[in-house]
């Protein structure tokens, strides 16, 4: 992301942050690092295994027009569902974690394309979220398609 949007989209998730100015200033001197944001008071995370996180952005790609930001870690074994508040704590998932309300998550400056977390789906600065139901969904028709492709191997 370049210009005023990654400028929004910056100031959108340093908006949580316990200083958001010192949040920006330290994006600011390296656009290239990190910092830790408190989950639950703009969105929740649901951190999807990358086994079923790829193949369910690509179901939910082609449900909506934009899903909510999406995280990828070091080796891309993870991935992060930005989420609306108070969904981590409702959700039931095998193999899905959730940080809310008193966790904290990694995140990058937007825009960064690298490093050991990297935006698979930058923030839009609007607040565009990921709706839980859309991704359980697509979840549900990935863990579908992925169980197909293991049964039709051969006997």
């Amino acid at each position: 992301m370049a210009g005023s949007g990654a400028m929004t989209a910056v100031e959108w998730l340093a908006s949580v942050a316990p200083d958001p100015g010192a949040c920006r200033r330290a994006w600011e001197r390296d656009p290239l690092g990190v910092t830790l944001l408190p989950a639950g008071v703009r969105w929740d995370v649901l951190i999807v295994p990358g086994e079923l996180g790829y193949p369910s952005l690509d179901v939910l790609s082609r449900l909506i027009d934009r899903p909510g930001p999406v995280l990828a870690d070091f080796g891309e074994s993870r991935m992060g569902f930005f989420v609306p508040p108070g969904t981590a704590a409702r959700w039931i998932g095998t193999g899905v974690r959730g940080a809310g309300r008193g966790t904290w998550i990694v995140v990058p400056r937007p825009g960064r394309t690298g490093g050991r977390v990297r935006w698979l789906v930058p923030p839009d600065g609007a607040g565009t979220l990921t709706d839980p139901a859309l991704l359980e969904l697509a979840m549900h028709e990935a863990a579908a398609l992925r169980a197909g492709d293991i049964g039709d191997g051969p006997a």
